[in-house]
């Protein structure tokens, strides 16, 4: 992607006054996005997006630059700029930049930009006349497709030289059901590290029906009386409440700095034993992967919570210089134009034992979060809040009618400890997580879990 004479006389500039250390991200990334609302075509975009980031370690301190230039004399004036922000004494750095060789887990049949605008368009038009014809009650369905194949290089001063390449495939189904006034929707977004023929493969006529079911149900439903209630999440994005509530809080972004609620606590228990946690960005195509993260490591899989017991957090280089532990291949960026540091790739919550109907059935009363919704959570606390997107009672042991304006409010690190049952239909779901180095693919999961008890607001 760049001379590797240009990519050494680049890293010597950076590390020219003193610096540690010093690292070279290469990005070309090839971008599309096409919208369909109301049953036009909204709008298309294409694009190509190149550019270097260069970062020097000083001790535990870091700097960053970045460019779109792939010139020489600018690439060496932009580590020089950056370089200017250190103050020591320069040693002889002596490196040979040496292939890292990956093994390449991930397929990739047909490249994104290869497709036919056309024949994407004729998709589309599948999943707005699916989901818009479903009901008379549906009064706007809009559809999104979004892909992208990004190529990396990774240089630094140990040494080390690696490659890797990312494909993602996207499609979102979003419905509004309209009645007396007061409107609900529904959604679908399945995503890979795949592909096109990850789309093409998909039922879309069912995902589209799919959305609008839920957008039809909950416009019927009644409201959700305020409480605390049992309640059972179900599998799939479900696991946006470890996700966002936990999942942040064993980023070592956070742990090195002290502010998450599960600094020091190593090896002790901060679960339920039923809770085995993992962050896996190994799995094959999944939404979250990569054979590499983005400082060059190996990606791995990371336990970080079993049986109830605190076992790991998910390391970058810095950090891990911080903490005094080794990066586990957890660094993550969007793109060139933000520094690496830890984020979550595909972090789920592990089979249990319990089917869900067993859990259902043992729920004398109580609310079924058959989806969830977005929220907010505040990471230094674990203090969330969020919205159930589909929900139902349960009476007697079964499930009884939906009601929606249903919001699960807690704390994450208490809801861990009031877990009594996981069922064994782990399921993914595909979101964007947004966090201090930018907005990047992530796969939240779970198979369908009981909270003994939880905050339900309502009416």
């Amino acid at each position: 992607m760049l001379d590797k004479n240009i990519i050494n006389d680049v890293l010597l500039a950076a590390v020219s006054t003193g610096g540690d250390f010093a690292e070279l991200f290469i990005e070309d990334t090839f971008r599309n996005s096409m919208s369909y609302i109301g049953g036009q075509l909204e709008s298309t975009q294409s694009g190509r997006d190149f550019g270097i980031g260069i970062r020097i370690f000083k001790g535990t301190n870091a700097i960053y630059a970045y460019t779109n230039s792939f010139k020489k004399e600018d690439l060496i004036l932009t580590a020089l700029k950056a370089a200017s922000a250190i103050s020591g004494i320069k040693t002889d750095l002596h490196f040979n930049l040496t292939n890292h060789e990956i093994d390449n887990i991930h397929s990739y049949e047909i490249l994104p930009e290869t497709v036919d605008k056309k024949d994407k368009l004729d998709i589309m038009k599948l999943a707005y006349d699916s989901a818009y014809n479903y009901s008379d009650v549906i009064s706007q369905v809009s559809i999104g497709l979004q892909d992208q194949n990004q190529k990396i290089a990774i240089a630094n001063t140990d040494g080390l030289y690696a490659e890797d390449q990312r494909v993602y495939c996207r499609i979102t189904i979003n419905s509004v059901a309209e009645k007396n006034g007061e409107m609900q929707t529904g959604g679908q977004r399945p995503g890979c590290l795949a592909g096109f023929e990850f789309i093409k493969n998909l039922d879309i006529k069912e995902l589209a029906e799919h959305a609008s079911q839920t957008a039809v149900t909950m416009v019927n439903a009644g409201y959700v009386d305020s409480g605390t209630y049992p309640v059972i999440i179900d599998n799939g994005f479900g696991g946006v409440i470890f996700h966002e509530a936990c999942g942040h809080g064993l980023e070592a972004t956070s742990v090195a700095k002290g502010t998450s609620v599960f600094a020091g606590k190593l090896g002790q228990q901060v679960a339920s034993e039923l809770v085995t946690a993992v962050d896996d960005s190994t799995m094959k195509n999944e939404w979250g992967s990569s054979n590499i993260d983005d400082e060059g490591s190996k990606t791995q899989r990371k336990v970080l919570i079993e049986n109830g017991i605190l076992k790991g957090y998910m390391i970058d280089r810095l950090n891990g210089m911080r903490m005094n532990m080794p990066s586990n291949g957890a660094s993550r960026r969007q793109s060139y134009r933000f520094a690496p540091t830890s984020r979550m790739s595909n972090t789920f919550i592990v089979n249990g034992n319990s089917t869900l109907d067993e859990i259902i059935q043992s729920t004398e009363s109580g609310v079924y979060a058959k989806q969830m919704g977005g929220g907010s959570v505040n990471p230094a606390t674990g203090d969330f809040n969020f919205a159930v997107l589909e929900g139902y009672m349960i009476k007697n042991g079964k499930i009884d009618k939906p009601v929606r304006g249903a919001t699960l409010i807690g704390k994450g690190d208490k809801i861990l400890h009031k877990i009594d049952m996981v069922a064994d239909n782990l399921a993914m779901d595909q979101g964007m997580c947004g966090s201090k180095s930018g907005s990047i693919p992530a796969n939240v999961g779970q198979p369908a879990i009981r909270v003994a008890s939880i905050t339900v607001g309502g009416r």
